[in-house]
């Protein structure tokens, strides 16, 4: 870090005399600037990317966090063509943020004369990066404040209160757009029977195992909370009918009953588990209140547990003589 923050020094010194280098530590507070303005940090990897594009032509750039204390990587950006970082013309550099998180910015050209014009100007990128590491730190810092208080520590979905706040923002903007919001209340069957034979650990695995699923046959815009213990409530806001939305829900439960669940990885030994589902539309026209969806919703999937295993019930489809008193 002290070799990076003489980097800046030197720079500052030289631009009195020298327009290049006066040129390059106006670009470098330029992108400082620029970050301070991002609202997270997948913002501010698109202005790194950008400015490298911009000042030294780079097309070819990944952003990603490294977590050193469980040693994953997660990528943030990825922009052009795939590269090695034993390339011959790619360099890789790390902004150390002082937190079990560090950013990495990795980059590659496709001759050697970009190459070695890149190389010239290395300085330059170096002082950026010294200069920008505080902002980038401090947008690390803010996702896992945000992941910490909105996400399920387990299945890394989204917790109730996150997923009702963003739906509701979601209502608020699609007023006359969309008149219909469908509500998949899911639930593991005989769920306590896998923590009674295994463990708790053997618990978590099965519900990570659900999640993946989930998000699998689910669009991007949907969203996923876990509710409590074993349920899980999806939002499908991206199908155009309830027919579709049916079509999720059964293929939720169709490939969560083939999925082998592994509970013990020094023997191997695999547990297939099955999933009900209960089912409600949520009409904004009517200006439907989203609580009720999810407690209909809730009530659809008790209805369907006491079908058997692998159901779906429509809380619609709910008759006078099936409710009972629950509470």
């Amino acid at each position: 870090m002290e070799i990076l923050k003489n980097k800046i020094l030197e720079l500052i010194k030289s631009s009195a005399n020298n327009e290049k280098d006066f040129d390059a530590l106006n670009s470098i507070f330029n992108l400082h600037e620029q970050l301070q303005y991002a609202t997270n940090i997948n913002q501010m990897a698109e202005d790194i990317f950008l400015w490298l594009k911009k000042e030294f032509n780079i097309d070819n750039v990944v952003f990603a966090l490294f977590d050193i204390n469980t040693n994953q990587r997660e990528e943030l950006l990825v922009e052009g063509e795939d590269f090695y970082l034993d390339d011959e013309h790619s360099c890789f550099f790390i902004i150390n943020t002082h937190t079990n998180l560090n950013a990495t910015v990795s980059f590659s050209v496709a001759s050697n004369v970009h190459y070695q014009i890149m190389q010239s100007k290395y300085a330059t990128i170096e002082a950026a990066f010294f200069q920008i590491s505080p902002i980038i730190q401090n947008g690390i810092i803010k996702k896992n404040f945000i992941e910490s208080s909105s996400l399920d520590s387990v299945t890394k979905v989204y917790n109730r209160n996150y997923l009702i706040e963003n739906l509701t923002k979601h209502l608020n903007l699609s007023k006359n757009k969309k008149d219909e919001i469908y509500f998949l209340m899911v639930g593991v069957d005989r769920f306590k029977a896998v923590i009674d034979e295994f463990d708790y650990d053997a618990g978590d695995r099965v519900l990570i195992e659900l999640a993946k699923v989930i998000h699998s046959n689910i669009n991007e815009f949907d969203m996923v909370a876990r509710l409590n213990a074993d349920e899980f409530l999806v939002t499908i806001v991206s199908s155009s009918s309830e027919f579709e939305a049916i079509q999720i829900a059964e293929k939720i439960i169709k490939d969560f009953s083939v999925k082998k669940i592994i509970v013990n990885d020094e023997t191997n030994q695999t547990l297939l588990k099955t999933t009900c589902i209960g089912f409600d539309t949520l009409h904004i026209s009517k200006d439907e209140e989203i609580t009720n969806a999810i407690k209909n919703a809730d009530i659809a999937l008790y209805e369907a547990k006491n079908l058997g295993r692998s159901q779906l019930f429509k809380f619609a489809d709910l008759k006078e003589e099936d409710t009972i008193d629950l509470f």
